[in-house]
């Protein structure tokens, strides 16, 4: 359940130019299947900053809780959070990454953890 929440976090793009930088509120829900099996939702409520570094840098932290719904089971809320940072190439090509945490409500289950790193080209 948690490795799906973290495939389905939203990646940070970058932007040459923007020049935003402020507090703003996230809502995100994140499903998760196996094939046609349904196996839970995660909705993240978060509240966040971000802002830029020079010309063709951001970077964005955000915090809160998330409600884990797993099907068939009691929803559980948990503390979660996650940081990115982009940067700006080239004109057309962007290089991101993120990483992000889940809290367990179950002390005897570990927190887990996630990151990701990529590439984005556009045309």
């Amino acid at each position: 359940m948690i490795k799906s929440v973290f495939a389905a976090s939203a990646a940070l793009f970058v932007s040459a130019g923007a020049a935003f930088a402020g507090p703003y509120v996230n809502v995100e829900a994140n499903a998760g299947w196996t094939g046609s099996d349904y196996n839970s939702t995660t909705t993240d409520l978060h509240v966040g900053y971000e802002g830029v570094f020079g010309d063709n840098a951001s970077y964005y932290v955000q915090g809160g809780a998330s409600v884990v719904s797993p099907d068939g089971a009691e929803s559980d809320t948990v503390p979660s959070g996650k940081a990115g940072l982009g940067l700006g190439l080239t004109e057309n090509l962007g290089a991101y990454g993120e990483v992000s945490f889940l809290g367990s409500g179950d002390s005897n289950v570990d927190r887990g953890y996630g990151g990701k790193l990529g590439v984005k080209y556009n045309f």
